[in-house]
């Protein structure tokens, strides 16, 4: 193994003392472990409505895999009956690795699958009907497995890579292991594939953000647990860390929170990454995850539906690189383009799988629109007179809105930075919230539509596409993170304002693709509030430090602009 320690991941603060894991009980999982091998036939179905299985499958429950530290994690695998040198595709899941009473993902139909999955994880009756194994896992500390559940991190990862290797060493494996899932269990995929186990050989993380703090529990610096505490509070097994109260405890960048950062450089192996523009929960983290990563061999598809549906209807896909990588097969996948990206046009038609070498295209040319708060407008040209729009930052109304209108068809890919001029009238810090609208040619809004999408924080929903925040204090930026057009706050200290303080901010905005038409008009606005909808309708609003008035300088000294990745045609 590359770590010998046989203890859990401990984290120390910058004085050197111990940092306190917070933990929260779970729900107890009343059904002991029952292992048991038996063979599933051909032909034989596994809940109402579901796929009969296309093949005889030889299933293993509740197989005890011991990790390093000797905790006891179990696993179900499936695989075809009596078959060797058979690469295995592992699911790492939080939500129980079979039957465990998850609902089917919604949008997609029961007929597509055989209901032997897991939850976001890849079907077993599809994956043995093509000589591959499937090995579920329950992480530490859910369900049977014992221990505390890690939130990712390196305890995560260590443990996926003891699993990944005793896969390997299974009399029926070929010593090849892929990793493949949806959300959560794309999530797991970054931690696992930096720390390098040797037999992990490619892996398919098909939206999942990989940095927990920036990119899920506290972008921008705002703190937004409330679909954490959600899932808490649905989980079976012994204790979970609690990042909720870790972030209560720890609101600043910390040695518990970078951990929770997958080191993306080292990852080598080939990669199949997966996107789309409306996931407000990864976009962001998917598409920098495929930057980040070090892998030569790494592909992208940008896809324009919702994840789950997209998931399983993209099986065949999935095989096609799965067949290269693990079992060997020249198939023609390495001749794939490497980005297959689509184009969002709500009121018109989405251009969907277009080929490019790279995202965003390398013919990117970015320009600034330059704010001007008298007009309430967006220019190429530089505003010369200084100017000022100031909205109640607290009321849940208040916003700053600014438009452009395209006189031809333009395309914008990539990553949208707004660079602004704030000043908090009332108070010592500013909880800002920017989003992008299109608009046709008499102001109505033209609303993405997500097929298959379970959600009112998705279905329709018209600004998801181009969403940023940012807490005023956190907005040092690290230069070594940061680019024109991505930046990146430290998070590791507060500069709070004092009365009448005009401070610079750069905003960076949900990377999307999208076309607009003559007539059609780009808005940005501001807020004191959040612009999205929550991810369930049930959750409470994001809680913000705002009181009084937001001051949006423009022009002059105070050059606001938004910073926009135009694309032209190929040639």
């Amino acid at each position: 193994m590359n770590d010998t320690s046989r203890s859990p991941v401990n984290f120390m603060d910058e004085t050197g003392a111990p940092i306190e894991v917070a933990r929260i009980k779970k729900k107890e999982w009343p059904v002991p472990p029952n292992p048991q091998t038996r063979i599933l036939p051909k032909g034989s179905v596994h809940g109402e409505e579901a796929l009969a299985i296309p093949c005889g499958i030889l299933f293993e429950s509740d197989v005890a895999v011991t990790l390093r530290d000797g905790v006891v994690l179990y696993a179900d695998i499936f695989r075809p009956p009596d078959a060797k040198d058979l690469p295995a595709v592992m699911a790492w899941t939080p939500f129980g690795k079979t039957d465990r009473g998850m609902p089917l993902p919604w949008g997609v139909s029961k007929r597509l699958l055989s209901n032997l999955q897991t939850f976001e994880g890849p079907d077993p009756a599809f994956w043995c009907r093509h000589g591959y194994a499937v090995v579920n896992v329950d992480v530490r500390g859910n369900h049977n497995s014992k221990g505390v559940t890690p939130a990712w991190g390196t305890q995560d990862g260590r443990d996926a890579y003891d699993v990944i290797e005793w896969v390997a060493s299974r009399s029926w494996s070929n010593g090849k292991v892929g990793m493949s899932g949806n959300s959560a269990l794309a999530i797991s995929q970054w931690f696992a594939a930096a720390e390098e186990p040797p037999h992990l050989t490619a892996i398919a993380p098909w939206e999942g953000f990989y940095d927990i703090y920036r990119q899920s529990i506290c972008p921008g610096g705002i703190p937004d647990v409330e679909f954490n505490k959600f899932l808490a509070g649905r989980a079976f097994g012994d204790e979970a860390e609690y990042m909720p109260a870790m972030l209560e405890k720890y609101p600043l960048m910390n040695a518990y929170w970078a951990d929770k950062a997958a080191a993306l450089e080292k990852i080598h192996i080939p990669a199949y990454v997966v996107a789309s523009y409306t996931n407000k929960i990864h976009t962001r983290g998917t598409l920098k995850g495929y930057y980040g990563i070090s892998s030569k061999e790494k592909w992208l598809r940008i896809h324009n539906g919702h994840e789950w549906e997209d998931y399983y209807e993209n099986a065949e896909d999935l095989r096609r690189f799965f067949d290269c990588y693990l079992k060997g097969e020249s198939n023609g996948w390495r001749e794939t383009p490497r980005v297959r990206m689509s184009v969002l046009d709500p009121g018109g038609e989405d251009i969907v799988h277009r080929p490019e070498n790279e995202f965003p295209p390398a013919r990117t040319l970015y320009q600034k629109l330059f704010l001007d708060a008298a007009r309430g407008s967006m220019s190429p040209e530089p505003v010369c007179g200084e100017t000022s729009v100031c909205y109640r930052s607290d009321d849940g109304q208040g916003r700053a809105v600014f438009d452009i209108t395209f006189d031809e068809e333009v395309e914008i890919t990539g990553h949208m930075m707004l660079r602004l001029w704030v000043e908090a009238d009332g108070a010592e810090d500013m909880d800002l919230f920017v989003a992008a609208e299109k608009l046709d040619p008499e102001g109505n809004r033209l609303r993405p539509i997500v097929k298959g999408a379970p959600f009112s924080g998705f279905e329709g929903a018209p600004v998801e596409w181009g969403i940023g925040r940012l807490r005023v204090s956190h907005r040092k930026l690290d230069p070594d993170r940061s680019s024109p057009s991505m930046p990146c706050a430290f998070h590791t200290e507060e500069l709070l304002l004092a009365a009448g303080r005009i401070v610079p901010v750069e905003i960076e905005l949900c990377p999307m693709s999208m076309r607009w038409h003559p007539g059609q008009r780009l808005r940005i606005i501001i807020a004191g509030h959040n612009l999205e909808k929550p991810q369930f309708d049930h959750l409470p609003p994001i809680q913000t430090r705002n009181r009084g008035g937001h001051v949006i300088h423009t022009g002059g000294r105070y050059a606001a602009y938004l910073l926009v990745p135009f694309v032209p045609k190929p040639g």
